[in-house]
């Protein structure tokens, strides 16, 4: 596997669209052939059941598999507009779910057409000096400013911090994604698209296998106030799965095989934690799903599907940079 390693870019992200798309008809074709052997069991099946989910998930990969496509022949720039949209539709799913009030309107114009697009437009630009301090210092502290001089003190603090955890999640989170993108190893430049792809597939792979250990290990759930499924045991064999998988991609990696298992498991962990703290607001809300059948992945919230990749993204981001001591 070690060859493979020195393989062009080209020849590389070959085989991993040819490895990625092969598997996801291998799985659709499945899914066809038991649809036409049981078309009884199909008008029968339950929005909420195992098989509705697997639907949900197999649209959802198909709809992430054509979206990095896509980034990837679009470049970074494209890769940025591209998860500045995401932030767009997972921030407005997220604060329709908020109690907001007509005093917020301004806050909200300016995280939606002031904060957003300055985030990502610095993200572009490789600012990352400015990058990793606008929304946590800047836009922080002009929130409530903004929302001051609206003259409404009602819920006030609630209200603000609702704001600034969308903006910090959508926005801030979100946008370290195409950030990996200006991180510069040495003899790895142009390759920064893989490791966007090593992020989304160790988090994916996580998410997938602690939701199949749940199932199968029927644990005691840790916290059965705000998910049933979740137990720690389901959510090691997540994250440790993540990292297995992540140790066998390190050849997409300017990462060791070691370094890659280590990297991958904090980005699974994390981005499963985040999942389940994204859960219980939900849960507050009274809502399963963040989104409708309106939204963007045609089945359930794209804050659903992206919600670990929130938290997994500036994880990753910032411990990847830590640890090899890179500049952009």
């Amino acid at each position: 596997m070690s060859e493979l390693k020195h393989w062009s870019p080209a020849d590389q992200i070959a085989l991993l669209f040819g490895l990625l798309f092969g598997l996801l008809l291998l799985i659709t074709a499945g899914g066809v052939l038991y649809r036409a052997k049981n078309p009884v069991e199909e008008l029968t099946i339950e929005p909420r059941s195992a098989r509705a989910q697997f639907r949900r998930d197999l649209n959802a990969s198909w709809i992430g598999a054509l979206l990095f496509w896509l980034a990837w022949i679009s470049g970074a720039v494209g890769s940025t507009i591209l998860f500045g949209l995401f932030s767009f539709f997972c921030l407005r799913e997220f604060i329709t779910l908020q109690h907001t009030t007509r005093s917020d309107h301004r806050t909200l114009i300016a995280a939606f057409f002031v904060i957003l697009p300055l985030q990502y437009i610095v993200v572009a630009n490789r600012r990352f000096d400015l990058f990793t301090v606008l929304i946590p210092v800047y836009a922080f502290l002009a929130i409530p400013v903004i929302s001051a001089l609206s003259g409404d003190p009602k819920r006030f603090l609630e209200r603000n911090a609702k704001i600034q955890w969308g903006v910090m999640v959508c926005v801030y989170g979100l946008s370290h994604a195409p950030a990996l993108l200006l991180l510069e190893f040495p003899r790895y430049q142009g390759r920064g698209a893989f490791l966007l792809f090593f992020l989304v597939t160790v988090v994916s792979i996580a998410q997938i296998m602690q939701e199949v250990a749940s199932r199968s290990l029927r644990r005691r759930p840790a916290v059965r106030a705000i998910s049933r499924s979740f137990s720690k045991r389901a959510w090691w064999i997540g994250a440790l799965s993540g990292a297995f998988v992540g140790a066998l991609l390190y050849w997409v990696t300017p990462f060791k095989a070691g370094q890659a298992f280590v990297l991958a498991f904090l980005a699974a962990g994390s981005g499963t934690l985040g999942a389940l703290v994204m859960k219980a607001m939900k849960r507050e809300a009274g809502v399963h799903y963040w989104g409708n059948r309106s939204s963007i992945t045609g089945a359930i919230g794209l804050l659903d599907r992206t919600a670990a990749l929130c938290f997994a993204a500036p994880i990753f981001f910032h411990s990847v940079r830590w640890y090899f001591k890179l500049s952009v």
